[in-house]
């Protein structure tokens, strides 16, 4: 049998990602190559997300590649994900959910001083912690972690904002300076999440029933239909996280002004076995609240 051919891009983490997606599949007596492929969001490094358009910055060329054939799966952050897949992809797997949370990273031994410039590249994000942050100034910083973490330490920003999950599986879970609780910044729909994405075809292959995690499954699925059914993307101020308890799954979501002066904020909880309805029941509390009309305005 040939080797599976898995696409990546080629930062630190997403190579950890599609390492870790190959491993699991040699496990199951499947071998893969690995394809590393340039996306736009790497060549653009210039300016923040939130104005080159955010959706699919970081999938379009591995999802043009399985389109043509020239990789077998392509192993993408949950997060930068668009929802509307392209014609003819699907979701094979998912990997188990790392922790969801934002963290907060300062240099070694130091404190926040009182007016913070704290490095970010999510209006999430900012939108977010200018409750909590006051007098924080919240800048735009663009690279991967190592980079970010370089910038911090030369003096650039007193502070980070970043994925405890990118900083957990890169061994930089000792700059974590605080975990931020969801309830004060809910974190981006699949934040921690690792998706496999393969042709519709191939997705009855049942090598990803074996390496699926049901539980991360579930709250995937719960969240990316908040996003759907808002008609959100990845760069807009939209969090949503879901957390298994049980066989159910405690939801939470919000949209926000990118300064944070309006906030809608939902919670809800529903059976773990129809996350697509808890997603769309919370968006529909989130849209009645007032969600539509702010994302309208952020377009």
């Amino acid at each position: 049998m040939k080797p599976l051919r898995l696409g990546t891009r080629g930062s630190a983490l997403a190579l950890w990602q599609a390492n870790t997606v190959a491993a699991l599949l040699r496990r199951e007596g499947r071998d893969t190559e690995l394809v590393t492929i340039r996306t736009a969001g790497d060549r653009i490094q210039d300016r923040p997300l939130s104005e080159t358009g955010g959706k699919g910055l970081f999938v379009k060329e591995l999802e043009d590649a399985l389109l043509s054939r020239a990789i077998d799966l392509a192993v993408h952050s949950a997060k930068d994900m668009s929802v509307a897949l392209p014609p003819g992809l699907g979701i094979a797997a998912v990997l188990p959910r790392e922790d969801s949370r934002d963290a907060l990273v300062l240099r070694a031994g130091e404190t926040l001083p009182a007016s913070p410039a704290v490095g970010t590249g999510s209006v999430r994000r900012s939108a977010q912690l200018a409750v909590r942050m006051r007098s924080a100034r919240f800048l735009p910083i663009r690279g991967n972690v190592d980079t970010r973490v370089r910038k911090l330490d030369a003096g650039e920003f007193d502070a980070l904002v970043l994925a405890v999950a990118g900083l957990k599986r890169l061994g930089y879970a000792a700059r974590i300076s605080e975990a931020i609780p969801h309830d004060d910044c809910i974190p981006a729909p699949g934040q921690g999440i690792v998706a496999i994405e393969t042709r519709i075809e191939d997705l009855a292959d049942e090598v990803w029933r074996a390496i699926n995690d049901a539980a991360a499954a579930a709250a995937f699925d719960a969240e990316r239909a908040v996003v759907e059914a808002l008609g959100g993307g990845c760069q807009l101020p939209l969090g949503a996280v879901a957390v298994p308890e049980g066989g159910e799954l405690a939801m939470q979501a919000i949209v926000t002004t990118p300064d944070g002066s309006r906030r809608i904020r939902r919670a809800a909880r529903g059976d773990a076995a129809r996350p697509v309805e808890l997603g769309r029941r919370l968006a529909d509390e989130l849209a009645r609240g007032g969600a539509i009309e702010i994302l309208n305005s952020l377009r």
